[in-house]
């Protein structure tokens, strides 16, 4: 009997020793030096690292260039705050969306206002300090979050890239806070990379001096070596470097979409989620070639009086000029064709994908109309005549969809001018559904395994579905697991319900190609376009009814027939 209890009492101590230390230690060595992170706040057994550099800072000569090594460091780095995002321009006409989103139920600056006055007023509050430093240039790091218990858990990975146009966005918002899913079981991974000008900006000058018949893409280079990070030190965080995930949504799943065709970025993942993205953007389109991306360097610098890059170089950040630099370009290296090309010949990677948009993604760019909708007339000038607008939106139609237009007409139907911007709605958001789906079916037809879905909650602010439906960015809050999205958001059983199913689909996807797990609806694959169905994720979970068959198949045609256009044309 004593024995017996002997061993009772040792077995408690040792799961009571395990609760509280089976956790990656708060120091962990990395190739560039010794690591201090942080415990989680909301889970306990999270560990997270912060600010951790993966490439060096991309000032003076190493401006548009290959990001390069970080440099090594003595003793112990603090890895407790995240760094600075990225700037998208110059400081003579700085742009882009700077600074980073505020913590979890926090805002930047002062914390709401002192009490109110009395005869021993209590002090003002303390000002609540900013989850991110300025935007700066020097902005290359890593963020990571581990629930591992050690180094070498072989825990799957996920690397996070964010949206924003190529112009905003940073690793460090809260809306991407990885507390939630590395609690789940999967290291997750968020990185920063340079935006705008700083990202993207092409010059002959800078083709030549790289060796190659095009220039910029410099933004993906940074996710490329984030990725290379990865896999020279996931393992110390008790992730499996041989199986990573990249994931991302709007801009972020456009370069997730391009990474997987890149020759380059091949045996750096394993897998991919695009959420309202991919490889030609959100809707289908020609990519931008070196030639023009390049020719509109030229003028910029031109314009701005600077005769080579060497000088631009030298300017110190006051001085630089805004620069272009919207996006991925045609480069000869990276990207060495249009990736439309690559993807219709089964060039691109093998790998298993997720995609998938939302019901009503035109809402953020501009109201009802979609990015198809035409402009109101100038203040002061007489309303158009009744019909006009129908007139105008069928015109457009014939000229956009030549011998595909009766299709258009009869798919998207107006009879009065109100129906327009209803059905410009319509078929932009239909036209991004189509677009995740052929990336989904595409993957298939190389044998790896594809799924698609299609996100309809809409989340609510004070008290009120927002006025904006299921928005573009509306599901990321949901794959995180809290309720955050540019501000705290207010969940309700279902939402809490459907965050808790999202994130577990998505980390199942991450840890084995599949999103498929004990206690979650089924997920069908996603194969053929013409018959196979997504699920929906909305106040409920389940498969759609039918595909929309009719509207996928125009959007293919349409599709076949921009691919047989000239270059340049959309």
């Amino acid at each position: 009997m004593k024995r017996f209890a002997f061993f009772f009492v040792l077995a408690a101590v040792i799961l009571a020793v395990s609760g509280t230390s089976a956790m990656i230690p708060e120091q962990v060595k990395i190739d560039t030096g010794l690591l201090e992170g942080v415990t989680g706040t909301v889970h306990p057994t999270v560990r997270i690292f912060k600010g951790i550099p993966f490439a060096a800072p991309p000032l003076g000569e190493n401006r548009w260039k290959a990001p390069q090594p970080a440099a090594k460091w003595d003793g112990v780095r603090k890895a407790d705050a995240f760094g600075p995002s990225c700037v998208a321009q110059g400081g003579a006409g700085r742009g882009g969306r700077g600074g980073g989103a505020p913590g979890r139920g926090g805002a930047p600056g002062a914390a709401p206002g002192a009490a109110a006055p009395a005869p021993q007023a209590a002090p003002a509050a303390p000002p609540v300090a900013p989850r991110q430093p300025p935007a700066s240039e020097d902005c290359l790091t890593v963020n990571v979050w581990t629930n591992a218990a050690r180094a070498g858990d072989r825990r799957p990975v996920m690397m996070w890239i964010y949206g924003g146009g190529f112009t905003g966005g940073s690793g460090g918002q809260a809306w991407y806070d990885g507390e939630d899913l590395a609690a789940k079981g999967a290291v997750i991974v968020t990185m920063n990379y340079r935006l705008g000008g700083f990202g993207f900006f092409a010059h002959p000058e800078l083709a030549k001096e790289a060796g190659h018949s095009g220039s910029g893409n410099y933004g993906v280079m940074d996710a490329i070596a984030a990725l290379q990070w990865i896999k020279r030190n996931i393992a110390a965080f008790g992730g499996d470097p041989n199986n990573v995930t990249i994931a991302g949504e709007s801009a972020g799943a456009i370069m997730v979409g391009a990474l997987a065709a890149m020759p380059p970025a091949k045996g750096l993942f394993n897998r991919v989620v695009v959420e309202s993205g991919a490889w030609m953007g959100l809707q289908m389109g020609r990519m931008t070639t070196a030639e023009q991306a390049q020719g509109n360097g030229a003028k910029a610098l031109e314009a701005a009086g600077i005769k080579s890059i060497a000088e631009l170089r030298a300017k110190p950040f006051a001085e630089l000029p805004n620069l272009p630099g919207n996006g991925m370009v045609i480069d000869g290296y990276l990207i060495p064709e249009d990736l439309s090309i690559t993807f219709a010949n089964g060039k691109q990677l093998d790998v298993d994908v997720l995609a998938g948009s939302n019901k009503d993604e035109n809402t953020f760019f501009g109201g009802g109309g979609g990015g198809r909708g035409g402009r109101g007339g100038a203040a002061g000038a007489a309303p158009p005549a009744p019909g006009a607008a129908v007139e105008a939106y069928i015109a457009r139609a014939k000229t956009q969809y030549g011998e595909l237009a009766d299709t258009f007409l009869k798919l998207y139907p107006v009879s009065k001018d109100e129906d327009v911007p209803l059905m410009n709605a319509a078929a932009q958001n239909d036209e991004i559904n189509w677009n995740m789906r052929q990336f989904a079916a595409l993957q298939s037809k190389k044998g790896k395994k594809g799924y698609a879905y299609f996100f309809t909650r809409v989340p609510l602010r004070n008290g009120q579905p927002q006025a904006n439906g299921a928005s573009h960015t509306a599901e990321i809050s949901y794959v995180f697991n809290h309720a955050y999205s540019n501000g705290p958001l207010e969940w309700n059983d279902v939402d809490k319900k459907l965050g808790d199913q999202m994130s577990s689909y998505w980390v199942n996807f991450f840890t084995k190609g599949d999103p498929n797990g004990p206690g979650l609806p089924a997920w069908p694959q996603y194969k053929d376009m013409s018959k196979d169905k997504v699920i929906v994720l909305g106040d409920t979970v389940q498969v759609e009814a039918a595909p929309p068959a009719e509207k996928l198949a125009f959007f293919n045609a349409r599709y076949a027939r921009l691919m047989k256009a000239p270059t340049g044309t959309n």
